[in-house]
C-alpha cells in the first residue's frame, strides 16, 4: 500500500522540485536586477555629487550666467533621473520580496512531499519488519514443533 502511495507521488515530488528550482532561479535573477539598479544608483548619486563638486569650484572661479543656467538644467535633469532609479529600485525590491515568498511557498511544498514520502517508506519498513518477523516467528516455532515430534 506505501509502496503505491510512494510510486503515485514520484511524479509529484518531481514537479515540485523542478518548480522549487524555477522559483529559485527567478529570486536569484530578481537579486540580480535589484543589485544592477542599486548599482546604477549609487553611480548616479556620486556623479551628482562629483558634478555639484565641480560647480563650487568653478563657481568660486566666477560663471557666467548661460554657464549656471546649464548647470540648474542638468542638475535638474540628475533629479529626475536620481528620481527614477529609486523608483527603479523600489520596483526590484518589491519583485525580490515576491519572488522569495513565491520560492519559500513552493520549498515548503517540496520539503512537506518528501516528509510524507519518508513516512510512507518508514511504514513500508516498519510493515515489512513485522512480516518478517512473523515469518521467523512462524519457522521457529515449526522447528520448535518439529523437534517436540521427533522426541
Amino acid at each position: 500500500m506505501s509502496e503505491e502511495r510512494i510510486r503515485r507521488l514520484s511524479p509529484v515530488l518531481d514537479m515540485a522540485l523542478d518548480d522549487e528550482r524555477k522559483a529559485a532561479t527567478l529570486l536569484g535573477q530578481c537579486q540580480k536586477q535589484l543589485d544592477d539598479a542599486q548599482g546604477r544608483l549609487r553611480d548616479l548619486e556620486y556623479y551628482c555629487g562629483e558634478y555639484a563638486k565641480g560647480w563650487t569650484q568653478r563657481g568660486e572661479q566666477g560663471v557666467g550666467r548661460e554657464w549656471l543656467m546649464n548647470y540648474q538644467r542638468f542638475m535638474a535633469q540628475m533629479e529626475v533621473a536620481l528620481e527614477q532609479q529609486r523608483q527603479t529600485v523600489s520596483w526590484h525590491s518589491q519583485s525580490i520580496d515576491k519572488a522569495r515568498e513565491s520560492w519559500r511557498e513552493r520549498y515548503q511544498r517540496l520539503e512537506a512531499l518528501r516528509k510524507l514520502i519518508e513516512k510512507y517508506r518508514q511504514e513500508a519498513q516498519a510493515r515489512a519488519d513485522r512480516q518478517e518477523q512473523k515469518l521467523l516467528d512462524e519457522l521457529s516455532q515449526r522447528a520448535h514443533a518439529q523437534r517436540g515430534n521427533n522426541s
